[in-house]
């Protein structure tokens, strides 16, 4: 086998002979599951560095690997059939269901009875044109191509986001002969209460839902938590629900890691770690209790920021063959698309991803936006090194802090490099774990929050307070104890009360970020500073009304009288204080 000291261990360990090699001389890789990603992605020189290993271990480990036959073929990869399925049914035979009606932007299912021969996971194409005619009339106004997917036991579904009221028709597409050529139609109306369509991107760096109500992602992170059963599960929506959180990161794979070493209920394809999984048959077990999960989620208003990769793996779903990657990136798109409460994320620290390269991501961007007709929000997140998040299809920046103590002090920055919304969805998590990412306070989560906020940006929070039960939620979810959630509930309100519902940040001094529009709202934040007072010289002719705003304590005092030019504040020499300015005459 052609092998260098510069080759990553991760893409050695790909292959099965070298992996055997690996597990002998790189014992860490399975006896630490939850650090074997970063020793994956070293190189076999930078381990060799690392570990303090005698001179001699490196070419040992060289010499054995480069015995060993040439296999660049990556183990256990499978093509799907391209054949024509072997249908005897008559064309258009198949019994399908549908409802007469759906709401705008609601989920249209049509269930289709058909053929179970073969593996119809690969075999079987199955589709949709939904055709909008609006009032009548026949005329087609426009056409959307919708997929669809095996449900298993000879069911199959096709499921759409109508966005448009009146009168649609749908005409299948399909390989089959008995799911082809079959047609209906269906009424829209309008939506129901708390339906605001799908979030878009708003006016570059904020977020309106379709309808134009202003949306702030307030969101919180519980990684596994659809894999802890219905008892926590139901807990965490309970939390969820008191909470002021409205996005919440979720991976779609089950997750190894610290405090995480508990087996899934279901997993996501048929077989086992021990004896292999069957990558072109899908267990729709778990996928419907994912939709589900998804589902509760958006009758609580909260937006589904679902991670389709991640790192954190013992069960070999990170390390899955191109094609398999393809075919379950088409199938979750295939099911998930049409619940207007989903946002795509392709990872969680796709660079620690050591089976994927960079051309990947960018192919696995192409299949989501392919089959996503409806155009949901999608980005990538990052651990070490930044995504360019320029890229076309990046529709905002999923951030974690690559600085151990600078977090959403760039916020600012990173706006003017990207020209897109700052999502910085991991600060450092409020708990007391060993880990450095896991154990800051309340107060500097909360501190971290203000500072994007007031920078232009969103941020989120996370929890890793450690119990006995090793329930911590920012992986399985349960119960919130932290006390930075109320003073997010707090500080959400100046977010939603800022003119048009935007905080951007105005030209500040340098001790004193400022955001809010220029001549009518401003919001200053001293974060850990704490002034006695403080000088202020705005334009004269202005009036402004004033409030100082303890963002720990939830307090706001209204300064009596009016203010205008150069005026002094009086403050609490407290830290986490803030400043609010509304022009006079103006309401909030």
């Amino acid at each position: 086998m052609l092998v260098t000291k510069e080759q990553k261990i991760g893409r050695l360990w790909l292959k099965r002979a070298a992996r055997e090699v690996l597990a002998r001389h790189v014992p860490e890789l399975t006896r630490t599951p939850h650090l074997s990603f970063i020793y994956k992605n070293m190189t076999l020189a930078d381990y060799a560095a690392s570990s303090h290993a005698d001179p001699s271990w490196l070419d040992r480990v060289l010499g054995e690997l480069e015995a060993l036959p040439e296999a660049e073929a990556r183990d256990g990869q499978t093509k799907d059939a391209g054949r024509v399925y072997d249908d005897p049914a008559e064309a258009a035979s198949a019994v399908i269901l549908g409802p007469e009606q759906a709401e705008k932007w609601g989920v249209f299912e049509l269930e289709l009875h058909g053929p179970k021969a073969g593996n119809p996971f690969t075999d079987v194409q199955l589709g949709a044109e939904f055709a909008f005619e609006g009032d009548g009339g026949g005329q087609t106004k426009r056409i959307v191509k919708v997929p669809g997917f095996y449900d298993g036991d000879g069911v199959y579904r096709i499921r759409f986001m109508p966005d448009a009221e009146g009168g649609w028709r749908y005409r299948t597409v399909s390989n089959a002969r008995s799911l082809d050529g079959l047609e209906g139609r269906f009424l829209c109306v309008s939506p129901s209460a708390g339906n605001h369509g799908p979030v878009r991107v708003k006016n570059t760096y904020h977020f309106a839902y379709e309808n134009g109500t202003i949306y702030h992602p307030v969101g919180t992170t519980c990684y596994a938590w659809t894999h802890q059963g219905a008892d926590l599960e139901e807990q965490t929506l309970a939390s969820l629900k008191a909470s002021p959180f409205n996005k919440l990161r979720m991976c779609v794979f089950p997750k190894s890691y610290l405090y995480n070493t508990n087996e899934p209920p279901l997993y996501p394809f048929e077989g086992s770690a021990e004896e292999g999984w069957d990558f072109t048959r899908f267990n729709p077990a778990y996928f419907r209790h994912l939709e589900q999960r998804i589902a509760d989620l958006g009758r609580l208003g909260i937006e589904a920021d679902l991670i389709l990769f991640h790192p954190y793996d013992r069960w070999g779903f990170t390390e899955m063959p191109a094609d398999a990657d393809n075919r379950y990136l088409r199938y979750i798109t295939a099911r998930l698309a049409a619940y207007r409460n989903v946002w795509w994320s392709l990872a969680n620290e796709y660079d620690l991803m050591w089976a994927k390269d960079p051309e990947d991501w960018e192919r696995f961007a192409r299949i989501v936006t392919e089959n996503d007709p409806y155009g949901h929000l999608l980005s990538v997140h990052n651990c070490l090194e930044f995504y360019d998040h320029s890229k076309p299809w990046v529709t905002h920046c999923s951030i974690q802090r690559i600085d151990v103590y600078k977090t959403s002090e760039a916020t600012t920055d990173w706006r003017k490099k990207w020209q897109k919304p700052i999502v910085i969805d991991e600060c450092g998590y409020e708990g007391d774990i060993d880990q450095g990412w896991g154990n800051i306070t309340g107060e500097e989560l909360v501190r971290r929050f203000w500072e994007a906020t007031v920078r232009g940006g969103y941020l989120g929070h996370g929890e890793t307070y450690l119990n006995p039960e090793e329930v911590l939620w920012w992986s399985k979810g349960g119960r919130l104890v932290g006390d930075s959630p109320a003073r997010i509930a707090f500080a959400r309100r100046f977010m939603e009360e800022a003119p048009q519902g935007e905080l951007n940040p105005l030209p500040s001094d340098w001790d004193l970020p400022c955001a809010g529009v220029e001549d009518e709202y401003r919001l200053y934040y001293f974060g850990f500073n704490r002034p006695a007072f403080r000088e202020f010289r705005l334009k004269p002719g202005i009036t402004w009304k004033v409030s100082v705003i303890d963002t720990w304590n939830m307090t706001i005092e209204e300064l009596p009288g009016l203010y205008e030019g150069a005026f002094s504040i009086k403050l609490p020499r407290r830290p986490y204080m803030a400043v609010r300015m509304v022009r006079s005459g103006k309401s909030i």
